[in-house]
């Protein structure tokens, strides 16, 4: 913990002028950022009585080690800067909405020649059009299926679809005429285009005029007596109107907004949101966020709307997520420079506003009547659950005799089959929790048969020196005994976390206070070895042994014993299992890939990035086998004569055609290397 005296601005240094800030600790990590309208008065507020401060913000202030800020010209500018920091930086005192769920989306990809409709969930992708959230992809799927009666448009994969063009017949919605089928030609990129022109228009939510046109259409071939047509329109309709009835319709026609109700208490708030497109629920979603910073109601909103609405929209349409009504239950904290900001995205005015009476007014509160329930369910399902991370965390303070409780805790597995594909994980928990973005994988080097301790010893090794070599690169002063040094200026400084050069978190760059491996007292002792040799001594190691689940710890001959209802073991438990999860995962991944073997493996010159190139133009070796060396050497970075290398590779030393029936040249391949070695 550091004292906020000892990193302290001055006050006559602090601009009087709108800005963002970000504090971070002592490893550079930023660990909170904010904006203000004056950016003197917000910071000497944290400075002035810290023992008056929220919990949270106090411990923040505590945890930090500097105090960094930005000048902007307007307060809209703040809010852009502010949502790019949190985005970048993920700071851990800072308010973040993260969904209850993983919601699926319909999703059109607009960018692609013949664009193709499927099931997406994660984030999103640019080029591509979504639609929702959906509570389920079931009802995404039916759906699409009601549909494609009247707009047969791709829905194959990639694969699908290139085998289906090489083959030349389509796949089976192609032959039930619930896709026009663009891979054989049927219809033409333009014509496919112009369908799903028309597709996303429908799920937009201009549905009539599709109504409309199939009816007029239909009442022409029954005047004409073309009753089978007029039949198949008739059902067309009925698709349309099926689809159409799975969405409720709850404000006009025209309406297009976004209605969000919140419920909250002191230490969470739930979020539910309802997207309403054409007058009609489109997709509903919902988060629920721990507090970890003070604010108040008004600022949940405003951080709210500023992380839904902070990125561009992936399809590339400038503002394409913004509707022209956002409802809230109150008005954000800076509303003006919101709705100024909101409609800088969309290109056109959008209206932030409570609703005060009539259907609106009803929505919100069935919005909110959803928001109580979900912040219901989700005390009943995590009833205790922040107690028991602090009490985990406590209690293997205690146990291993730690300085202070281990935040971040990382895990190491190895992973492999009699010493071959040997592969390690590292998996990171911050605050009890999983944070998968800094799991990392590594490739152990070397023939080290079934020694798992040296494989350990290896993965410390390597993950430990890039640490000292990100910090090393950052260009700050190394740690004194009694604190960081000072820089000329007289601020002080730590180890750096950011790269200068891409202004991006180093991936090693953040030390844990623990670290978790695999097994008993070998194990430990080659994980304390590694951190040794590399002078690291501030790092604490433990063992986890799968038989009696006994932690161990370095030069004891008897390991700790935690109750088995101790909540220290179980979130050792769940690392460990993570860990060995995650490296299995990857370990037979790396096995699998080394298992597939093509002749194109042993033609030299040939990298994996010219094989794809050589497949993709020529759809298969055998295709490749029969194509002669101009034609091969027109593949991107294909030159001549590694052209006729290839050529020589598959038809034989003589260089002679072995035609389309001649069998594959066999290919011999070491299953510990994946090399082809004959």
């Amino acid at each position: 913990m550091a004292d906020p005296s000892t990193y302290r601005p001055r006050t006559g240094e602090i601009p009087d002028q709108p800005g963002v800030y970000r504090f971070s600790d002592s490893h550079g990590r930023v660990v909170y950022v904010g904006k203000a309208k004056s950016l003197r008065q917000r910071l000497t507020s944290y400075f002035a009585d810290p023992a008056g401060l929220h919990p949270r913000t106090q411990q923040m202030v505590f945890t930090a080690a500097k105090v960094e800020w930005t000048v902007v010209r307007t307060e809209v500018e703040a809010l852009q800067l502010e949502y790019t920091w949190i985005k970048e930086f993920d700071p851990r005192f800072n308010v973040k909405y993260r969904d209850d769920k993983s919601y699926p989306w319909l999703a059109v990809t607009v960018g692609e020649t013949y664009p193709r409709v499927q099931v997406l969930r994660g984030a999103k992708r640019k080029g591509t059009r979504y639609f929702g959230p959906y509570s389920h992809a079931w009802a995404i799927r039916e759906t699409v299926d009601q549909l494609l009666r009247v707009f047969p448009v791709r829905t194959c994969s990639g694969g699908v679809f290139k085998r289906a063009g090489q083959v030349g017949r389509p796949c089976l919605l192609g032959y039930i005429e619930k896709c026009s089928a663009p891979c054989v030609g049927r219809v033409s990129a333009e014509e496919h285009r112009a369908l799903v022109d028309d597709f996303v228009d429908f799920m937009a939510g201009d549905t009539q005029k599709f109504v409309r046109r199939l009816e007029r259409q239909m009442r022409e071939a029954a005047t004409a007596m073309d009753y089978e047509r007029a039949a198949r329109l008739r059902d067309d309709i009925g698709a349309l109107e099926r689809s159409l009835e799975r969405n409720a319709v709850v404000l006009p026609d025209a309406t297009d907004a976004d209605v969000f109700a919140l419920a909250e208490d002191e230490l969470e708030a739930a979020v539910q949101v309802f997207h309403v497109r054409g007058g009609r629920i489109r997709g509903q979603r919902g988060w629920v966020v721990e507090k970890v910073e003070d604010v108040t109601t008004e600022g949940l909103v405003e951080r709210l709307l500023q992380q839904v609405y902070g990125a561009d929209d992936p399809s590339g349409e400038r503002g394409g997520s913004v509707p022209r009504e956002v409802l809230v239950p109150v008005e954000p904290a800076d509303r003006d420079e919101v709705v100024a900001w909101l409609s800088g995205l969309r290109g056109s005015r959008v209206d932030v506003r409570v609703p005060q009476r009539g259907d609106k007014r009803t929505l919100l509160e069935t919005v909110a009547t959803n928001a109580r329930q979900a912040l219901a369910l989700h005390k009943t399902r995590r009833a205790g659950d922040l107690t028991t991370r602090s009490l985990a965390l406590q209690e293997l303070q205690e146990a291993l005799a730690l300085p202070e409780a281990p935040l971040r805790i990382e895990c190491y597995d190895v992973s492999h089959l009699q010493g071959r594909d040997r592969v390690a994980s590292m998996v990171v928990f911050e605050d009890g929790l999983p944070r998968k973005s800094e799991y990392r994988t590594f490739n152990v080097r070397g023939h080290l048969g079934d020694d798992d301790t040296a494989a350990m010893r290896e993965v410390l090794g390597r993950r430990f020196r890039r640490y000292l070599e990100d910090r090393e690169q950052a260009g700050d002063l190394e740690m004194g005994p009694d604190g960081p040094d000072d820089d000329p200026d007289g601020e002080a400084v730590g180890p750096g976390a950011i790269d200068p050069t891409t202004g991006r978190p180093r991936r090693f760059a953040y030390p844990p206070q623990l670290v978790v491996v695999d097994g008993g007292a070998p194990q430990v002792a080659a994980a304390v070895q590694a951190l040794t040799e590399l002078d690291i001594s501030d790092v604490a190691v433990v063992g986890l042994a799968k038989r009696l689940e006994e932690v161990w710890v370095p030069d004891d001959d008897h390991p700790v014993v935690l109750p088995r209802s101790s909540q220290g073991l179980y979130l050792l438990q769940r690392l460990r299992d993570e860990a060995h999860r995650f490296a299995i995962g990857k370990h037979r991944a790396r096995r699998s890939k080394g298992m597939t073997v093509s002749e194109l493996d042993a033609v030299p010159g040939l990298g994996p990035a010219r094989r794809r190139a050589l497949l993709d133009a020529f759809g298969s070796v055998r295709a490749l086998r029969e194509a002669d060396a101009d034609a091969v050497a027109q593949v991107r970075g294909i030159g001549p004569a590694l052209a006729r290398t290839v050529v020589g590779a598959l038809r034989g030393p003589d260089g002679a055609d072995a035609g389309a029936d001649a069998p594959p040249r066999p290919v011999t391949v070491d299953t510990s290397t994946g090399e082809v070695v004959g």
